[in-house]
């Protein structure tokens, strides 16, 4: 019983801690609420009660995996990046390789398909020598 809660606890406290970062590297990377919504995958009135209250926060499996594609995204752009600029701006450059065919990663997540995240986390992973390569 002490350990299903201690697992709650520390449940709630990573998605209150991820959705809080996740949403600033959105922010940082020039997303509208719109579009955070529907890369995090939830319903306005969710993501806007959390933003406004995150110890409310409580995110299924599925959002919790996202959040995290996200933050090993954001990580790998500081590595590969020294200009805070080049790290924030990334997310919203033009990219002509065959993947991403002139589209902007933020173009290609926003629609909020989980493929696509993972495709991009792979690329972007992929540019600091990572194992997706």
């Amino acid at each position: 019983m002490q350990a299903q809660r201690e697992e709650a606890y520390n449940r709630d406290a990573m998605a209150k801690a991820g959705f809080k970062a996740a949403d600033n590297i959105l922010s940082q990377w020039g997303c509208t609420a719109s579009q955070a919504q529907s890369i995090l995958k939830l319903p306005k009135t969710t993501y806007h009660k959390y933003k406004a209250n995150p110890d409310t926060v409580k995110l299924s499996d599925d959002q919790l995996e996202r959040i995290s594609y996200l933050l090993n995204m954001h990580q790998a752009l500081r590595i590969v990046f020294s200009n805070p600029a080049n790290v924030k701006g990334f997310m919203q450059m033009k990219n002509h390789n065959d993947f991403f065919a002139g589209r902007t990663p933020l173009e290609i997540i926003e629609d909020g398909k989980f493929g696509d995240l993972y495709e991009v986390a792979k690329r972007i992973d992929a540019l600091r020598g990572g194992l997706w390569g």
